[in-house]
């Protein structure tokens, strides 16, 4: 356990499905070798739009590092309890002036049949570059993982990250996650979130970092997890649930 997160933030995470952390998350040193392996990796990408830089830690072993540090887990362990799994992580980059927007929509949705149910799964949003409204930061509904049943129509996948946004949502409760390099952001997976296209100068990268509680059963009949790969952070694994070490 941390006392890096304040004692009320739980119950924020709990009623508004986020918590915003304006303080560095990794130490300096640790945070600029996070950036270089970004780096390293945006350049070695090929046909991949910067967005698309999906599980990289499945053919990058250096990633596990932050991913699996304890500085990092004790930050998620407020939110979710102390028997952890990583579930996923994700460079979401754009670049400037051609950066796509991410159309709202809850992360479930797009897991559906991968878990039976969604109670516990929550994403720390590492801000790699400063992430403002200019240049297309993340904005949230407060609330929404509350009742997460939403109904989906399709987008132009040229302009989105995604193929398909949630329907009539009022944007007027939006709230910006306006962040600093080494910030961060933590939201519920049901909550409905999305972000402008980036029409700035400057990039916005984030790094996503998605831990489970592993009292959430992994559902090992469903066919997109058959490639799938977990990693056990702390604590129990009620479920048996599939785990690297």
């Amino acid at each position: 356990m941390t006392d890096r997160i304040p004692p009320h933030a739980p119950e924020l995470y709990r009623n508004n499905g986020y918590y915003l952390y304006h303080e560095p998350v990794l130490a300096d040193r640790t945070f600029k070798r996070l950036r270089m392996i970004f780096e390293e990796l945006l350049a070695q990408r090929g046909d991949k739009r910067p967005d698309e830089l999906d599980v990289p830690h499945f053919k990058e072993p250096r990633l596990l590092e932050f991913l699996l540090a304890g500085e990092v887990v004790d930050l998620v362990e407020p939110f979710i309890g102390e028997d952890i799994g990583l579930w996923s992580s994700h460079f979401i980059c754009k670049e400037p002036r051609t950066g796509r927007a991410s159309p709202w929509h809850e992360d479930s949705y797009y897991w559906k049949g991968r878990f039976h149910s969604f109670p516990s799964i929550v994403t720390i949003w590492l801000a790699l570059d400063k992430s403002d409204r200019e240049n297309g930061c993340m904005k949230v509904i407060p609330g929404t993982h509350i009742d997460a049943d939403s109904q989906y129509e399709d987008v132009d996948r040229a302009r989105n990250t995604f193929g398909s946004r949630i329907r009539d949502v009022d944007e007027k409760k939006s709230v910006y996650f306006e962040l600093e390099p080494n910030e961060c952001s933590f939201h519920d997976s049901r909550l409905i979130h999305g972000g402008d296209a980036n029409l700035s100068n400057r990039r916005r990268c984030g790094y996503t970092m998605r831990y489970f509680s592993q009292h959430m059963a992994y559902n090992q009949d469903f066919a997109r997890n058959n490639t799938h790969r977990l990693w056990h952070c702390r604590g129990k694994n009620p479920h048996n649930n599939p785990m690297e070490n």
